[in-house]
């Protein structure tokens, strides 16, 4: 695991056991803000260890940016937090969540001891502010990668989580391409000095609006690409020689895993426009 510091007080994980799954804590003078959890109790535990070595008040609030186990597993570690998220992410934990931890455990025995946790503290739409010790945080709803995501903004060091909504690689294989472009825009007009990503590194104070728009840009290429290849009559095999490189993104990104990510993409828009189309 790679820890980091980004500000005076604010710290991102990052996994190296799962696709460079990133998760940070906020340090305040009445306790610490964690944001999100990594996905393996043997990673989780040693952000949970730092908390309660730097911050004698414990984690106060934990916010998870959405539903997904690489995000949450590491959520129970924390017990002492209240923790935050979108309505539909406490839906979709207490479903789709627990069916998946329940396959995972039969494949992970690290992962017996692990036991959801669901928002007890919701928002349904727009924004809401999370204030301690001197922090103000706004929690976002930026959907797109997933209908539950949020983004927190931290406003006094202009740092911000964005979750899955920014990856090396956007992903809409449970979202919606269109949904997620609108909430890249409202991220850049929030001009941040730094993102963390969802997975893989920090994005700095220059490479941000850069970042943003080729996101963008790659998300208009690949659905350009394959309502082309749709209108043709193209099977569905032949999105296959569709080069990520060609769509403006880099192949080794997320440790090599960038190629497979940028596939179920196509393939997902393929058959949603097929779908759509019959």
């Amino acid at each position: 695991m790679l820890r980091e510091r980004v500000s005076s007080d604010i710290y991102v994980f990052t996994s190296d056991l799962y696709v460079q799954a990133t998760a940070g804590v906020v340090m305040t003078s009445r306790g610490a803000i964690v944001i999100d959890t990594l996905p393996f109790p043997e990673e989780a535990r040693l952000m949970a260890r730092f908390v309660s070595q730097r911050a004698p008040q414990g984690a106060r609030y934990l916010v998870l940016t959405h539903y997904h186990a690489d995000h949450t597993y590491g959520a129970y570690l924390f017990p002492s937090a209240q923790v935050i998220g979108y309505g539909r992410c406490r839906e979709l934990l207490a479903t789709r969540g627990e069916e998946g931890l329940a396959a995972a455990r039969a494949e992970a025995a690290e992962l017996d001891d692990v036991v959801l946790r669901l928002p007890t503290i919701t928002l349904d739409a727009g924004e809401m502010a999370l204030r301690l010790g001197g922090k103000t945080l706004r929690l976002l709803w930026t959907p797109g990668h997933s209908d539950d995501m949020l983004s927190v903004f931290v406003e006094e060091d202009r740092v911000l989580f964005a979750g899955d909504t920014v990856m090396p690689v956007p992903t809409i294989i449970d979202g919606d391409l269109e949904v997620l472009k609108q909430s890249l825009e409202q991220i850049a007009r929030l001009e941040p000095e730094t993102i963390v990503q969802g997975h893989g590194e920090v994005i700095l104070r220059g490479e941000v609006q850069e970042t943003i728009r080729a996101n963008i840009d790659y998300l208009d290429t690949i659905h350009n690409l394959v309502a082309k290849a749709v209108a043709k009559g193209r099977r569905r095999e032949t999105l296959l020689t569709i080069d990520i490189e060609r769509c403006g993104l880099s192949r080794v990104a997320l440790n090599g895993q960038a190629p497979n990510l940028h596939v179920a993409n196509l393939l997902t828009l393929y058959d949603r426009m097929v779908q759509h189309a019959g």
